[in-house]
């Protein structure tokens, strides 16, 4: 069914990447020139510009499918929180939220004072944190 298409998509898919493998040739050159000590300056390997034909339409794919993804959450999120809010009059997501995050709250509060403790050498069993 696509195959009519393939003498068209390769040439743009070829010259895609050469268009991407030029503009990731240039950022390693202008990378290269920094100063060292200046904090825009990366370490990238040399052979990471000769990899971008090859990893550009998975990163393209992958981005996609993960604003498609995102999307479809938020969509169901709204739907759910508008049927939330006709349905249940009461604030229970408020009162669930509070619980929660006291409960959390306290187990790390318990976790770090357990470490703190340690730590500084006052490690006692039998005084109740």
């Amino acid at each position: 069914m696509l195959r009519p298409y393939i003498g068209y998509c390769c040439p743009g898919l070829i010259l895609l990447s050469l268009i991407f493998w030029a503009f990731a040739g240039y950022a390693y050159r202008v990378n290269a020139k920094r100063a060292g000590e200046d904090p825009d300056k990366k370490d990238f390997h040399p052979m990471a510009v000769h990899l971008v034909p090859f990893t550009w339409p998975a990163l393209i794919l992958i981005y996609i499918f993960l604003f498609v993804t995102r999307a479809l959450l938020y969509g169901i999120f709204l739907i759910l929180f508008a049927f939330a809010l006709i349905a249940f009059r009461k604030p229970f997501l408020l009162i669930w939220l509070d619980e929660t995050a006291r409960k959390v709250g306290d187990k790390l509060l318990e976790a770090n004072t357990f470490l703190i403790r340690i730590a500084l050498g006052d490690w006692d069993h039998t005084q109740p944190i």
